[in-house]
């Protein structure tokens, strides 16, 4: 006869046994080898029976605190419960506790070691058919949990009856949930050690509710991509050696009301216009609160339902790839936020966030900071990172808050820190969480780009891992974007006294792959907009704003710029409000954004402009010491006889006469010249091309002391930058 453990039934009951299908389910019978014991809980119920594959119903007899049993033959198959409850209908389901579990010993295994590179297809919540049944596979890692149930819509959010298994020491829990499918809310409620339940959201959840609601939800995509083309020729691309201009964008703000779909038309006609080749997202991974423009993160692996479901977000990429425009995601591994719902102390204890508040906490933000030296959480935020990329087709991430992550001591005052195991600030689990971040990325998917936002000198943000570095594809050069708008903020009187601030990056910008940014922090929090922050009348503004944009696109790196400055927006941004649209009905606002189009059109064909950003030797500076500090001259060369000059008047008043020696001798045609009619300026200039003149006697040898550069005279209009490319084949003597 078999006897039964009263705190097994008790716990079991209750959904707080750590192994409830030890007890529920189908199980040899001991006496008897030709039968199996099948274990239900149904409390409340006036009746259960089990309904066989062959037809048979077999009634169960009630044990205890909503216990039921039977005998059934052995093997058992697939059956089904059938449940009939006082004044109410009957109600037939699956057993979630017939099942073997849905993960096996590899991903066990990888999970361990922290080398699970699609973690999301084991953890979270998966619709599958499993032994024949279709439902929904659960799991989640919860080690310090004392027991953990799925509640949801399917259950009413009373989780007894849907207790998960423990998975044993790899601190996972697992079920499989028959007659549970796509749309289905859920969340973990975890018993805590401290013996309190508490709910959290799943945070491998691939969808969710809208906020400010915060449930998951149980889905799959049904999305059928069209991009190959463009996927193709990506894994063939090299992005260091190509033309790099980007958009970056806050999707709720650009255009208020847009949903996913809706936007791909607006945008890809707006980037048409303009020319960029890339979008940038502020990050779409689901965040609670809109004010924090996504950068505290409560969902990691969903897209945010502010705009609409995971396939939505991917038709608005595949849309965008299939126009030729390539699309970066702002990405946060840098801290996450104290929700109670979400990663914050998930079960009961520190546990995606370092334990140690010197290290776990970040004292500006008021946020939580990933334990970068624990296995699993190293592998939760590389797999995220895998996951946009393979299953979103990010083309590039652009990873936020590299610094806070790389010093121990980041914002910290002395006494609030404790330095690593040789006695330094670096935080080393950071270091090589971002190496392996980079090569995995870069090895799974070729053509990518993974992008820094590091501000500090760490050295090696670009180099490869296997030199020591970070592994990074680029970084943005926050000393010059820090730098030129210190120096275009001043009066044009007193910038020939602060000529460095314009000038220094160029003595460090072959150091790293950089990419110069414009971007949303430089234009909120009284900061002001980048037309807001210039000097002078209007018009004076956006001339300086024109002669800055091509001063930008002429210098070494790639572009980035966010979104209301391509027009020149006269507010500083704010997420609540839409971009200042109305302004293109003017026409200065309208030439200004023409002269974007037109320089991302003049970049994308010339180039010495992008072509060997990396390489020092494709630039040179232009103009004597003692020339006027009010211009900035430079070559850029493409190593084929192609080659750029710009030159830029940071001055409020023209400069006639002014001579400047070029690379070569011979025609250099006037390619841009931002002081255009067509731009909004005052149609100022050198009527379309320049000769340099070569002025180094005719009997003077090639290496002769008294040879001289080549000499042009020209008419340089005040806030103005002026492009000149050299037209081969028209050098004489």
């Amino acid at each position: 006869m078999i006897t039964y453990d009263k705190g097994v039934i008790e716990a079991v009951s209750t959904g707080s046994h750590y192994d409830p299908h030890a007890f529920l389910g189908a199980h040899p019978d001991p006496d008897n080898d030709a039968r199996a014991i099948v274990r239900v809980r149904r409390p409340l119920a006036e009746s259960v029976s089990l309904l066989l594959t062959n037809g048979e119903t077999i009634d169960m007899e009630h044990i205890a605190d909503g216990m039921w049993i039977a005998g059934v033959p052995a093997p058992v198959g697939k059956y089904r419960i059938r449940t009939t409850y006082p004044d109410g209908p009957d109600w037939l389901a699956g057993d979630p506790y017939r099942h073997t579990p849905t993960i096996g010993e590899l991903d066990l295994h990888l999970i361990a070691e922290g080398r699970h590179e699609r973690l999301w297809e084991v953890l979270g919540a998966h619709p599958q058919t499993h032994e024949g049944e279709p439902g929904t596979a659960f799991a989640v890692w919860a080690p310090n949990a004392r027991a953990v149930r799925v509640v949801g819509d399917h259950n009413d959010w009373s989780g007894e009856g849907h207790a998960m298994r423990s998975m044993g020491a790899s601190g996972l829990w697992e079920i499989f949930i028959p007659d549970t499918g796509v749309g289905t809310r859920y969340k973990y409620e975890i018993l805590t050690p401290d013996n309190e339940w508490v709910l959290r959201a799943d945070p491998l959840a691939q969808h969710t509710e809208a906020p400010p609601a915060t449930a998951s939800i149980v889905t799959r995509s049904e999305y059928r991509w069209n991009d190959g083309a463009w996927m193709t020729r990506r894994a063939a691309t090299h992005a260091v050696a190509q033309p790099l201009s980007i958009y970056e964008l806050h999707l709720g703000s650009w255009r208020r009301g847009l949903d996913y779909r809706q936007a791909a038309t607006e945008l890809i006609a707006h980037i048409k216009e303009t020319g960029f080749t890339h979008v940038e997202f502020l990050p779409l991974a689901e965040h609670p609160f809109g004010g924090s423009w996504g950068y505290q993160v409560t969902g990691y692996y969903a897209p945010t339902a502010r705009y609409g479901s995971p396939d939505d977000l991917r038709f608005l990429i595949d849309q965008l790839h299939q126009a030729g425009i390539g699309v970066i995601l702002d990405w946060v591994p840098a801290h996450f936020p104290r929700d109670a719902f979400a990663l914050a102390q998930f079960d009961g204890r520190p546990l995606y966030e370092h334990p140690d508040p010197r290290r776990g906490e970040h004292r500006d933000w008021g946020t939580l900071i990933f334990d970068y030296g624990r296995p699993e959480v190293r592998n939760f935020l590389v797999a995220n990172a895998l996951y946009w990329l393979r299953e979103f087709h990010i083309d590039g991430l652009r990873v936020d808050a590299v610094a806070s992550m790389l010093y121990l001591d980041y914002s910290r005052d002395d006494g609030d820190w404790e330095p690593n195991i040789h006695g330094g600030r670096e935080n080393l689990e950071a270091i090589r969480f971002l190496q392996e971040l980079n090569a995995t990325a870069y090895r799974k998917h070729p053509g990518i780009m993974m992008i820094a936002e590091e501000s500090t000198s760490f050295p090696g943000v670009t180099s490869p891992t296997n030199h020591a570095g970070l592994g990074f594809g680029f970084k943005w050069n926050m000393g010059w974007m820090n730098d030129s708008l210190q120096y275009i903020r001043r009066d044009p009187l007193h910038r020939a006294h602060h000529h460095g601030e314009i000038t220094f990056s160029f003595v460090y910008a072959f150091g790293e792959n950089y990419i110069l940014p414009i971007s949303h922090d430089e234009v909120v929090h009284g900061k002001g907009s980048l037309l807001a922050k210039m000097p002078g009348s209007h018009e004076q503004k956006l001339a300086t704003v024109r002669a800055y944009l091509a001063y930008m696109w002429a210098h070494p790196g790639k572009k980035l710029l966010f979104m209301g400055q391509e027009f020149g927006q006269l507010s500083e941004w704010a997420e609540s409000n839409e971009l200042e649209w109305w302004l293109l009905e003017q026409p200065l606002h309208q030439q200004l954004i023409h002269l974007v189009s037109e320089l991302n059109r003049l970049y994308k064909v010339t180039a010495p402009l992008w072509v060997r950003d990396n390489d020092a030797t494709s630039f040179s500076r232009l103009g004597a010491p003692g020339w006027d500090p009010n211009i900035v001259a430079f070559a850029r060369r493409d190593g084929h006889g192609g080659q750029v000059v710009s030159i830029t008047n940071f001055a409020g008043v023209a400069l006639h006469g002014v001579e400047l020696d070029l690379p070569r001798a011979g025609t250099w045609q006037e390619i841009l010249n931002t002081d255009a009619l067509e731009f909004g300026g005052h149609g100022e200039g050198n009527l379309g091309a320049v000769y340099a003149h070569d002025n180094t006697p005719k009997k003077a040898l090639l290496d002769d002391a008294s040879r001289t550069s080549p000499r042009a005279t020209l008419m340089i209009p005040a806030l103005t930058t002026l492009w000149l490319r050299y037209q081969p084949g028209t050098a004489l003597r």
